[in-house]
């Protein structure tokens, strides 16, 4: 089955070249078709995995382009990394593509919407399976392009097309960096393949110096794509667009690509210790710095939208302290218990049509699947024993324990409190108290099938921690070691996780500690933290006033300098040949004359001077 791996990024890409031609008349048949063509890329990708318990390397080439002596390829690349996020991908695909069945309902746009779909996922198969950098490249330019047209979805909103533009532009910068890095790379090894990009750093081609400065590059386009600071503005906006899109986004796809990034490439950052410095301090901060944004904010989406930037951080943090095994660990983890709670978020809207956690106060009680799953989800993000988060969690504070670094310990271990205080705060108001809001809709099945699946990943993935060190060792050689956790490591990081949840439950749901007091006591803080530190007020009064400026300064120099230039060029030489013209008068005395004056001046001129000389 692996020699079909090719095969599994062209159904979806089948799928949306159909329903993007049909245009509407397909109508809710297009939801089937998605539904049918990736299911069978998740089948592929069974059968792929199954493949890989005997074969740790699979790559099929193909010759694409020649210039001079170099020879550019395409093809794919199957080893045990990329088979596990085609996995994750598919499955969590399939399972969002299902949800959408029920959630968009009787949308116009419905053939549009599953097209958008199907072209992200197949953009994100191709990602994965790339055997070299520059394939890889245009499938993250694919991603970007699929996340544009997906945030954008209601174009009748002006937010979601603002919010749509934002991504695209935000994400560009860091592919900028991205970009520099593969020209940099190529320049060094005349290759862009993964393996002989490894080959040359094990045989020491490239200068330290350099190994450092590409590294950084490459995590420039890691830090666009996974929302990590300062490039994460982007990321709670992009929930304008549907809820199973912000699953899809949030979840197992485009912000897992970064971290995906730095795995795929992780022997070229393991040559460099500033590299992995780097991305182990923008991870630590990430995490802290989104976590204390999430305690405050009142939109159901936007709080979990600034925890998957705190959980993107985590990913990064552990990748930094050369935690391999447990940043993938935690991307997989992540993939299941956040796309649930986005899921389950997107039943609470779709019945309630209310996502502002304050108004719905209570109402989600209604719901009971809903609850349950959302709870579960809740659990397992907040590190709860036993649920899939606090086995990725502690490994990788056993990585920042076993690599020395006890500060960036402390951040995770504190940011994994402030975790289970805003995801239980979040729990508590929208699934307990007072509320009586009747739901409007009641929840499909279809909707809800895929939030108890997902419930059950949520709870057992944690289990296969052992299992995935000993897969990910058999492409990737020594440094995919899970790092075990000491018993007081354990025991410290279950105190955390259980002493944020019940803080929540004594201020959210028994009410002994006024959160109002808190506010007017620390109301600056507070204000700060709701306007999440004034980020976006600092890049518009800054970088996009100073672009702003440059702008109407080129366009009035265009205007009133280079077109006032251009205008008394072309006139002044208009002028000369209107004049020119009105000599042409076609009569031969005329012409003669002139002939006969011109000798003659020839010729004064050369009496004067005396001849030639």
């Amino acid at each position: 089955m692996i020699s079909f791996a090719w095969l599994i990024p062209l159904f979806p890409l089948i799928s949306f070249m159909v329903l993007i031609l049909s245009g509407k008349k397909l109508k809710n048949a297009s939801g089937y078709l998605a539904i049918l063509l990736t299911g069978i890329s998740f089948l592929l990708t069974i059968g792929v995995l199954l493949d890989l318990r005997t074969i740790t390397e699979f790559e099929v080439i193909w010759p694409w382009l020649t210039v001079g002596e170099i020879e550019f390829q395409a093809g794919a690349l199957i080893n045990p990394l990329n088979g596990l996020m085609l996995f994750v991908v598919s499955f969590v695909s399939l399972l969002i593509h299902i949800y959408s069945l029920g959630y968009m309902g009787e949308d116009d746009r419905k053939s549009s919407y599953f097209a958008y779909l199907s072209l992200f996922t197949f953009a994100m198969l191709g990602l994965v399976m790339s055997p070299n950098l520059l394939q890889f490249y245009m499938f993250w330019e694919l991603v970007g392009l699929g996340s544009f047209l997906l945030i954008g979805f209601y174009l009748y909103k002006e937010s979601a097309k603002k919010a749509a533009r934002k991504a695209f532009i935000m994400t560009r910068i860091g592919d900028a960096g991205l970009l520099i890095g593969l020209i940099l790379l190529f320049w060094q090894t005349k290759t862009l393949s993964f393996l002989e990009i490894f080959q040359a750093i094990e045989q020491q081609k490239l200068a330290p110096g350099m190994i450092t400065l590409i590294a950084i590059l490459l995590f420039i386009g890691a830090v666009g794509k996974s929302g990590q600071f300062p490039l994460h503005t982007w990321l709670p906006d992009a929930m304008e667009g549907p809820t199973p899109v912000s699953a899809l986004i949030h979840a197992a796809t485009m912000v897992a690509a970064g971290v995906y990034l730095v795995a795929a490439t992780y022997p070229l950052f393991l040559a460099s210790e500033w590299a992995l410095i780097i991305v182990s301090v923008i991870g630590a901060f990430t995490a802290i710095f989104a976590a204390t944004i999430g305690l405050v904010q009142d939109d159901l989406k936007r709080v979990l939208a600034y925890s998957t930037v705190s959980q993107l951080g985590y990913m990064m943090l552990a990748l930094g302290a050369g935690g391999y095994v447990a940043g993938v660990f935690h991307l997989t983890t992540h993939a299941f218990f956040k796309a649930l709670l986005f899921l389950a978020a997107g039943s609470v809207i779709f019945a309630l049509k209310n996502q502002h956690i304050k108004q719905i106060a209570g109402s989600g009680k209604h719901l009971a699947v809903t609850k349950w799953t959302f709870l579960i989800g809740t659990l397992a993000i907040s590190g709860f024993p036993l649920l899939s988060g606090s086995f990725s969690k502690e490994a990788i504070f056993a990585a920042l324990l076993e690599d020395g670094q006890y500060g960036l310990l402390a951040v995770a271990l504190f940011t994994a409190f402030l975790t289970s205080v805003y995801m239980f705060r979040l729990y508590f108001l929208v699934f307990h108290g007072k509320g009586e809001d009747k739901p409007e809709r009641t929840v499909p099945l279809c909707m809800n099938g895929p939030m108890v699946i997902l419930a059950v990943f949520a709870v057992i993935a944690g289990f296969f921690g052992s299992q995935l060190a000993d897969w990910l060792a058999g492409g990737q050689g020594s440094f995919a070691v899970l790092h075990h956790s000491p018993t007081w490591l354990i025991f410290l990081a279950t105190l955390v996780s259980l002493g944020g949840i019940v803080l929540a439950y004594y201020i959210y749901l028994r009410k002994q500690i006024n959160q109002e007091e808190w506010k007017e006591t620390f109301s600056s803080t507070y204000t700060i933290l709701y306007n999440k530190y004034f980020i976006d007020e600092f890049y518009e009064n800054t970088i996009l006033y100073s672009t702003r400026a440059i702008s109407y300064l080129i366009f009035y120099i265009e205007k009133y300098v280079v077109e006032t230039a251009m205008a008394f060029v072309s006139g002044t030489i208009k002028a000369i040949g209107t004049r020119g013209s009105r000599l042409q008068t076609g009569q031969v005395q005329t012409y003669g004359t002139v002939a006969l004056l011109g000798l003659a001046a020839i010729v004064l001129f050369f009496v004067v001077k005396g001849g030639y000389m």
